[in-house]
């Protein structure tokens, strides 16, 4: 009876422990239920995420400084100073609405972002240097963004960039300024190869068919491209040279220049539509000149210089590593011939904007105090 009795008092000692250990886990996990956990920390936005919103915020930061710049002209200003800081502020107008998200222009008031909020707020006026150097850092800051972006938003990049450097420069030009060389980081990308090299040929050689090509997933929409702008430079040579005979002196010296230069980029364009297996299309005997460009053929040949630019815009978004570093150099001095011969390269270029449907641009907040944006301009 002994042993009956003390067997059943363990047994009792071990319910109650049983019990209480349950009783204790079920405390504790209730306790961990009713604790909140610690929010994880956000996830870095992607890099073009980044590059938008920092090319974003310089543009509304530039384009105060340059509004204050203009007001505080006047009808002091030389004209063509004064012109030159309206067509930079409009130009930044037309950047910051592309460049804006569209959760931030239905608000049509400032966004919540610290960064982007300080870029709205007045900022320290600049002189017409320190502005016009600003304008150009930004304008590389963006260009060097383009290298790396996703496509859509590395042509939109590449095109800020260019059209800020291209203003910056006329902007110097017009105050009597001098703009700092901006840094080299290397051989100039227009140093590809500009015929093609025993490698690229033996790539050309062991290209698939053209069935097989069309069939491909990767790398499909850059042949196609890469033909268009071949096109492009073959019409661009003969119309250079159809103008030489045409052009008065001042412009037969710099249209020569620009010849050479096409000659140059048709054959680089050429060698990179044969390594990647595009369907290059073969040289022409002759193109049709229309009337109006041989009357004024200084205003024609900017109207094709113009014309190649969305063919660059495209080999741009569809390139990368080194094929895109040539399309953004090409993409840089078509938009500089095309200003030279009197045309506009638009706001953005490589890109065809539909200004009149940009959202308009949020309200800029009260709030006094320098810009985010320093006098060099960097993001």
């Amino acid at each position: 009876m002994k042993d009956d009795t003390q067997e059943t008092g363990r047994r009792r000692r071990y319910f109650r422990y049983a019990v209480f250990g349950l009783a204790t886990l079920l405390v504790v996990s209730l306790g961990l239920v009713l604790i909140p956990r610690e929010p994880s920390p956000p996830a870095a936005p992607p890099f073009s995420e980044q590059a938008r919103a920092s090319a974003f915020a310089d543009s509304l930061s530039l384009r105060v400084a340059g509004q204050d710049l203009e007001g505080a002209a006047g009808a002091t200003a030389p004209t063509p100073l004064a012109a030159a800081l309206a067509r930079v502020v409009t130009l930044l107008t037309v950047q910051a609405q592309a460049l804006m998200l569209p959760a931030v222009a239905s608000g049509n008031r400032a966004p919540t972002d610290p960064a982007t909020a300080s870029a709205l707020a007045s900022v320290t006026p600049w002189s017409t240097a320190d502005f016009a150097a600003a304008l150009q850092a930004s304008g590389a800051q963006r260009l060097q963004d383009a290298e790396t972006a996703d496509g859509g938003m590395a042509r939109l990049l590449a095109g800020t960039g260019t059209a800020q450097l291209l203003a910056a420069e006329e902007l110097a030009s017009a105050a009597g300024i001098a703009l700092a060389p901006l840094p080299v980081a290397g051989p100039s990308p227009l140093a590809s190869p500009a015929a093609p090299t025993p490698a690229t040929a033996t790539a050309a050689a062991s290209c698939p068919s053209e069935a097989a090509v069309a069939d491909a997933s990767t790398g499909a929409d850059l042949g196609p491209a890469l033909a268009s702008a071949v096109a492009g430079e073959l019409e661009l040579v003969y119309a250079y040279q159809a103008a030489l005979t045409r052009l008065n002196s001042g412009s037969a010296a710099p249209a020569s220049n620009f010849l050479a230069q096409h000659v140059t980029l048709r054959n680089e364009a050429d060698a990179m539509g044969r390594s990647h297996c595009a369907a290059v299309p073969l040289r022409q005997p002759g193109y049709a000149l229309s009337q109006v460009f041989l009357a004024d053929p200084a205003a024609g040949l900017g109207t094709l210089e113009s014309g190649l630019l969305p063919v660059l815009g495209d080999l741009v978004a569809l390139s990368e590593g080194r094929d895109r570093e040539w399309a953004l150099s090409a993409l840089q001095s078509a938009a500089r011939r095309t200003a030279h011969w009197g045309a506009s390269p638009g706001p953005v270029p490589g890109m065809v904007l539909e200004e009149a449907l940009l959202p308009p641009l949020p309200e800029p907040v009260s709030t006094p105090g320098p810009s985010t944006t320093s006098a060099q301009g960097n993001s």
